[in-house]
């Protein structure tokens, strides 16, 4: 059973009719597609907006018409009042709609990507870039996405890094037959000295960066301070460079995107077909042994944004609390709070590093299947790494005396020989799996209760975010479970890892015995009846911490399969929901004659007694 995507509602402001009409048409092709809205300027968006939204709000008492009426989204051209040179038009109106209507996403667009004026969109809010000539399909993959609340700046950000290449690599200095007045000298000097001391920044986070040691946490701050560092550099480079410099660099830019591509209509049906990666695209569609038709680069762009936007929620959310929320023990909550923040994290990067890898390898979709045990044990693999260190030695001994006899144990290997407990109690019980890929390598429709959605609708990208949580603490979970089995109570261990909460003996069996007892319960009683109930029991970050949620999905053969306990406790819910019904109802009704009996027959004679003494006592005291 399928069902139609909610319609997402449209404006579109383009000045070239030809343009705006042709890719009206080409939007109102999609079913979850409508323009309801068009604009040839900034003054007739502006009017348009108003009386959209004063028909709403007069509207809004009546039924129905609240929700009809609603605006998903704007897309606008950069490219607007192009023959106003000197103004930047289409940029105003991105600020002007922003500053009065914040929560309506924008998403740009332009014939030739302009990296200046993309960067100062960025800081605009707008939520989104997608330059003209892309496939049409993919620009339903970004109208969906922003239409979503997440960010689709792949384009755009491209074009801004390739900018900052361009002028990385370009000469420092002039010829010197070229003279400079005092002014350009001085401003000359300015931009020779700025690029020094943006140079030396970068080269000193660039040796942070090299340091071994350093954590996941600066890791990731260095990364974003040479990012800005970079930007800066670019628009240094914009503002104080001479005019013969700039005329260069535009030329650069604009050669390469000379002419745009006329508008193609792509089937909306998502391909089942493999992502080819951007290192070995060429190589791989030209091998004789590749069985598999290369997808558009538009269309990678598209994916890959997608699962830039679910990791880079996550690990938003991964900043706020991580406490349990839930009355499940977790083997992460013995961590404290930096140590549970940098293995998650750690395993958010593994996921992103096997998809990657999945991608570059021309995985076909029938091959998930028999591949995912191989895929989880290979993330856990390289998460323990990582968290622990691949050379990371124990000493076991307490006693300096007994320390020099006794070898010091390397724990990622002794952790490594339970792979098959792992595997077996955690890696194989997440939900899945197999779909989270799917959908992210090969555009595989998500089914969400009984109805299939395409790649960046609403419903998809809740739903894999969901996943994507799970499987990331899933893994967490895994790589902790060894360690508690091994070296639970290792000083060392507890010193560097553990919640101080948990640091007594006593604290620690509490919590293994709290976790084997789990695990009891869910292999008996949780699992089977989740199974014959047809849902799944995912975690997932909230602001307040990790709480548990409900899914719905068809599980038939793991019914199948079941036996001895587990099958019994299934014949148990089935027997309580076929009498519970039957019996709430006779208990009602001998309740309902209970009380019959208590108030019409009982109550009645203890009344007509009551009623006879009161008057034998009435009649005593009248002879008196």
């Amino acid at each position: 059973m399928s069902r139609p995507s909610p319609t997402l509602r449209i404006m579109l402001i383009e000045d070239d009719p030809v343009v705006r009409q042709g890719f009206a048409a080409c939007l109102n092709q999609i079913a979850d597609l409508q323009v309801v809205l068009e604009a040839d300027s900034s003054t007739t968006a502006l009017q348009a907006l108003e009386n959209w939204f004063r028909v709403r709000a007069s509207d809004a008492d009546a039924v129905g018409m609240a929700d009809s009426r609603s605006l998903d989204l704007v897309i606008l051209s950069l490219d607007l009042g192009q023959s106003t040179p000197g103004q930047a038009i289409g940029l105003t109106l991105c600020q002007q709609i922003k500053s009065r209507y914040s929560t309506l996403p924008i998403l740009l667009s332009s014939a030739i990507p302009n990296p200046a004026v993309l960067a100062a969109a960025l800081q605009t809010g707008a939520a989104g870039y997608c330059q003209q000539g892309t496939v049409v399909a993919d620009w339903a993959i970004a109208i969906r996405q922003v239409s979503a609340g997440y960010s689709y700046w792949t384009q755009g950000i491209q074009t801004i890094s390739q900018a900052l290449t361009d002028s990385q690599r370009a000469p420092a200095t002039l010829p010197a037959s070229v003279k400079f007045t005092p002014l350009a000298a001085l401003r000359r000097n300015l931009h020779q000295s700025g690029l020094r001391q943006i140079d030396r920044a970068i080269a000193q986070l660039n040796a942070q960066l090299e340091t071994p040691d350093t954590s996941l946490i600066d890791h990731l701050f260095l990364t974003g301070r040479r990012r800005e560092l970079r930007a800066a550099h670019w628009l240094v480079n914009r503002l104080l460079s001479s005019a013969n410099q700039h005329a260069e660099t535009d030329v650069e830019l604009s050669e390469p995107r000379s002419t745009s591509p006329p508008l193609r209509v792509n089937s909306a049906q998502p391909s089942t077909q493999p992502i080819v990666g951007d290192r070995s695209t060429a190589e791989a569609v030209s091998s004789p042994n590749s069985g598999a038709i290369a997808l558009q680069p538009e269309s990678q762009t598209s994916i890959r944004s997608i699962q830039a936007a679910l990791l880079d929620a996550t690990f938003a959310k991964l900043q706020s609390s991580l406490t349990n929320l839930t009355d499940t023990p977790l083997e992460i909550d013995i961590l404290n709070e930096d140590k549970k923040r940098e293995l998650l994290a750690i395993a958010l990067r593994k996921i992103e590093d096997i998809l990657d890898d999945l991608r570059f390898s021309q995985v076909q979709p029938d091959q998930l299947a028999d591949k995912r045990a191989a895929i989880l044990q290979d993330a856990w693999q390289t998460a323990t790494t990582d968290f622990f260190g691949r050379y990371y030695t124990l000493q076991l001994s307490s006693s300096p005396a007994n320390g020099l006899r006794q070898p010091a144990v390397e724990i990622v290997e002794v952790l490594f020989q339970d792979a098959d407990i792992v595997q077996a109690a955690i890696l194989d019980k997440i939900p899945l799996v197999t779909d989270f890929l799917a959908h992210l390598l090969f555009q595989t429709p998500l089914v969400i209760d009984n109805t299939a959605y395409a790649i960046g609708t609403v419903e998809a990208m809740a739903r894999m975010e969901a996943l994507l949580q799970n499987l990331m603490i899933q893994i967490a979970n895994a790589v902790i479970q060894p360690l508690l089995n091994r070296f639970g109570d290792v000083v060392a261990i507890k010193q560097n890892f553990y919640d101080r909460r948990l640091l007594s003996t006593r604290e620690i069996e509490r919590f293994r015995n709290n976790l084997s007892w789990k695990y009891r319960v869910e292999k008996y009683f949780a699992e089977p009846a989740a199974i014959f109930e047809s849902r799944y029991i995912l975690f997932s970050l909230h602001t307040q911490g990790i709480a548990k949620t409900s899914i719905y999905a068809p599980r038939n053969p793991e019914l199948e399969e079941l036996a001895g306990i587990r099958f019994a406790v299934t014949l148990a819910l089935e027997a309580r929901d076929a009498i519970a019904p039957r019996l709430r109802s006779a208990l009602s009704f001998m309740g309902s004659g209970v009380v019959y009996v208590l108030t019409e027959v009982i109550g009645r004679g203890i009344g007509l007694i009551g009623r006879g003494i009161i008057k034998g006592i009435g009649n005593a005291l009248g002879e008196k």
